[in-house]
């Protein structure tokens, strides 16, 4: 199962061999000893969230702080989607800068987050369905947004139809706001969550 690291530090693009047949298709969503060998820790999961939505809306900017931060596995199961990555780690070579990635039910790509990074996505079809793994579980006190219309990050949505956002995504901070405001990570606790992890195989401790 080839993994490919994106222009982002700890953002990766999974690409699962497909298998069809004249019943339908095959394939790996998730092989851990292959992640292992390329991210350097296995990934445990503690929560598996699913969404559906329909086109036009824009889920995101989502991340959680440290601790206990949250690594994220998402593929496309229905449809098609552009799942957006942003560096928000202050200290990072690349902050304030994002790489867009498409994920279908075609080529059933998966991307990988690490703790640290936000993302966001929206619908290329009519509807979507984004099924993720996550490394730990929902936590309202460290989960923190990013406005995805931040005209600063100027990211690549669909511009048609009109954005639809939840009220939460409409009252998030720009980036400006949020480092202002003290709530992103910092690339080097990030760096070091990461070093724990291949130490501990893993499982956060």
């Amino acid at each position: 199962m080839p993994i490919d690291m994106l222009a982002l530090d700890g953002a990766y693009l999974v690409r699962p061999q497909v298998f069809p047949d004249d019943r339908g298709l095959f394939l790996e969503v998730f092989n851990q000893p292959d992640f292992q060998e390329v991210i350097g820790h296995e990934l445990t999961v503690a929560q598996v969230n699913c969404s559906s939505s329909r086109r036009g809306t824009i889920r995101g900017l989502h991340g959680v702080s440290l601790p206990p931060g949250q690594a994220r596995y998402a593929t496309c199961v229905r449809g098609s989607i552009v799942d957006i990555v942003v560096d928000v780690r202050l200290g990072s070579p690349t902050f304030g800068e994002h790489v867009p990635v498409v994920l279908d039910d075609q080529e059933r790509h998966a991307l990988y987050l690490a703790e640290g990074l936000v993302h966001g996505f929206a619908p290329l079809s009519d509807e979507a369905t984004v099924v993720y793994l996550c490394s730990s579980t929902f936590s309202p006190a460290a989960s923190f947004q990013i406005h995805p219309l931040d005209p600063e990050l100027s990211l690549p949505w669909p511009r048609d139809p009109a954005p639809i956002l939840s009220e939460k995504d409409k009252m998030a901070p720009t980036l400006r706001t949020a480092m202002d405001r003290g709530i992103l990570p910092t690339y080097a606790e990030c760096l070091a969550h990461i070093e724990k992890l291949r130490q501990t195989g893993g499982l956060p401790r």
